[in-house]
């Protein structure tokens, strides 16, 4: 990773190319900034002079504009990485178009029923919601790059193995949290939070540039060797914006948070001698087998079969570089080796957060009942003192030393964690409070054999491995949570990410007050690279509504987050995803977990999840209130005047 020279040439940016953007925000004290921060690539401190990246000051939502783009054909799913060939078919080409109105949603409303024309009588709460960050270290020697150009059609279609939009997962942030700070300066939030997968395999230097963007501090987006930084836009260090130190955010555990890719555990293994935490900080670039063929999962790691690739921080277009057939490139491709790739134990993952210049120090973990392990990571609070709605964050994450060694994206409760959830939801009962679950993984949108479904460890398909560990149970099934949460009529919501869609699901109760919305967001790394609002709402007659309205980070002309959105609409345009578009959504059965079938055995799609055109969808979800809070929200609307709903 020593050649310094850019061997691609540059796609302009609606008419300024990026060498010159580079150059008109030439910064060259990336020595000052490794200085300041004791020798480290991953954290740096405030300087003056440092590069900062703006966005275009007119913030809309997508109810007043989206992000379109026409289908584009010429690359393959394996060409992905052709990034000099995007602009010669049409990739990455993207326009604004007509917003996305919120749809009524009336599903758990009783029969008949329609919203009322009257004005709304008080907003509740205010908050927002951003999910799959991914911050990848691309330059790391312990990834999955090289799969994605292979024949397995599975590691073809998923992007978070390699798109080119690793380049630039800080800066969309970046712009991100600049965008959240103009809406909260129009219509201030109550709090944000952020549903996991921050840091793309469990890093430390992942995990501080994540911190570092929210934070609003100088970081270095390079390691290793730091090839580029002071040339190519993607590597070099900026300044971050920050979020605004008015608005609180909380943090959410997601499986990438971890486990190695979000897939497997690093410090549990069959074989001891195959050293997964060595290798994120070793120099020669790993050779594994494909861990997405159906006969290996994890074990295939230990089949040095492929190089798997890094990506060349020197090129504009970040090529791959030591990727391809251990039997035709011979001995262990080289890299500069940085301590700081090292991998983060959960307990040492949730210290992180504390070490943080925005609000709340922890980021929530501070308030994790005492008692509770060092990894323990679930929580909750309420965001606002004069508004009777708490928020139960919940790790539903699979635990390390679980005994599977299959891929760890199924959703999961331990006896603790599930016994901590049902004192909860039953605490907020007493209360009299509207709750809310923000977790990580969704539930019932998938079925068995996806890897994100709730995880039955009777079907684990490594369950036999010789040397393996006791299976740790799922204490509940998928059938007995949705159960519990509809035998809860103040639960609403349940809030995840994780699938990197924007889909909303209804949960019908046996009465109307026991059912509940769940709502996913999409990821801020892949196409379409959105977070959410949610807006609660009591109407005039006594209902509740949630708005969940879909944002675009604002960008401006000639960033890397400019880069960043052309990247990922060519991503989506040559990969064609079809699960974002949610077309259609199908209906899982919740004891087998399978597809609902008609008679003549095809797939029958859930009535309630939408079409979403871009990957987009925006609702005004109703819910029917039980008397006694309806009561209870009447009178703290009527009491307004003395500071009672905003």
């Amino acid at each position: 990773m020593t050649d310094s020279q850019d061997k691609f040439p540059t796609r302009p940016l609606s008419g300024l190319s990026r060498r010159d953007f580079v150059q008109r925000s030439a910064w060259t004290a990336l020595g000052l900034v490794l200085a300041g921060s004791g020798g480290s690539a991953a954290r740096g401190t405030a300087g003056p002079g440092a590069i900062r990246y703006p966005i275009d000051p007119d913030v809309q939502t997508t109810t007043q504009r989206t992000v379109v783009f026409s289908p584009a054909t010429g690359l393959k799913p394996a060409q992905l990485p052709q990034v000099s060939e995007y602009a010669r078919y049409g990739y990455g080409v993207w326009s604004l178009g007509p917003g996305l109105p919120l749809e009524p949603r009336t599903d758990l409303m009783p029969a008949g029923y329609t919203l009322p024309v009257a004005p709304r009588r008080g907003r509740l709460l205010n908050f927002f919601a951003i999910t799959d960050v991914h911050i990848t270290d691309k330059e790391a020697p312990n990834q999955l790059i090289y799969l994605q150009q292979t024949e397995d059609p599975v590691a073809q279609a998923c992007p978070s193995i390699y798109s080119p939009v690793m380049m630039y997962t800080p800066h969309v942030l970046d712009a991100a949290v600049q965008t959240i700070n103009v809406l909260h300066q129009r219509s201030r939030f109550d709090f944000g939070i952020s549903l996991g997968d921050v840091a793309n395999s469990t890093a430390y230097n992942e995990m501080r540039w994540y911190m570092d963007v929210l934070d609003g501090r100088i970081l270095v987006p390079s390691s290793g060797g730091h090839v580029g930084a002071d040339s190519v836009d993607y590597q070099r260090p900026f300044r971050a914006a920050g979020l605004d130190p008015s608005l609180p955010w909380y943090q959410v555990m997601g499986n990438h948070d971890r486990f190695w890719i979000g897939s497997f555990d690093v410090y549990h293994f069959p074989n001891p001698a195959f050293d997964l935490a060595g290798s994120y900080t070793s120099n020669r670039v790993w050779a594994i087998g494909d861990v997405f063929s159906p006969d290996g999962g994890a074990l295939n790691l230990m089949k040095p079969t492929y190089y798997t690739g890094v990506l060349n921080g020197a090129s504009a277009n970040g090529e791959i570089l030591h990727a391809g057939p251990v039997a035709e490139i011979g001995a262990a491709p080289r890299v500069v080796a940085d301590s700081d790739r090292r991998p983060l134990p959960t307990n040492e993952w949730i210290l992180e957060l504390f070490k943080t210049g925005s609000n709340p120090p922890g980021h929530g973990f501070n308030l994790v009942e005492p008692g509770h392990p060092a990894d323990f990571a679930c929580y909750s609070f309420v965001p606002r003192s004069d508004m009777p709605v708490k928020v139960i964050v919940l790790d539903d994450v699979q635990t390390t030393g679980d005994g599977s060694y299959d891929i760890h994206g199924h959703g999961f409760l331990d006896e603790t964690r599930w016994t901590w959830l049902k004192q909860q939801l039953a605490a907020g009962d007493a209360a009299g409070q509207l709750m809310i679950i923000a977790a990580h993984i969704p539930i019932g949108v998938v079925p068995l054999g996806s890897e994100m479904e709730w995880w039955r460890p009777d079907l684990d398909p490594y369950r036999s491995v010789p040397g393996g560990q006791p299976r740790v149970q799922n204490a509940v099934t998928l059938r007995q949570l949705v159960t519990e949460l509809q035998s809860h009529p103040n639960f609403l919501l349940w809030i995840a990410g994780h699938r990197h869609v924007n889909a909303i699901k209804a949960y019908p109760g046996p009465t109307p007050e026991q059912g509940f919305w769940h709502v996913e967001t999409s990821s801020l790394r892949d196409f379409p690279q959105q977070f959410r609002t949610f807006e609660m709402h009591l109407n005039s007659d006594a209902t509740l509504s949630i708005l969940a309205t879909n944002v675009d980070p604002s960008i401006a002309e000639g960033t890397p987050a400019a880069r960043s959105r052309e990247l990922a609409v060519a991503t989506q345009q040559i990969l064609q995803t079809q699960q974002i578009y949610q077309d259609p959504g199908l209906l899982i059965d919740l004891d087998t977990q399978q597809v609902v079938k008609d008679a003549q055995g095809n797939p029958l799609p859930d009535p309630s999840i939408r079409a979403m055109p871009m990957g987009t969808y925006n609702a005004e979800m109703v819910l029917q209130l039980t008397p006694g809070m309806q009561q209870k929200l009447q009178s703290l609307v009527g009491s307004r005047a003395t500071g009672g709903i905003a």
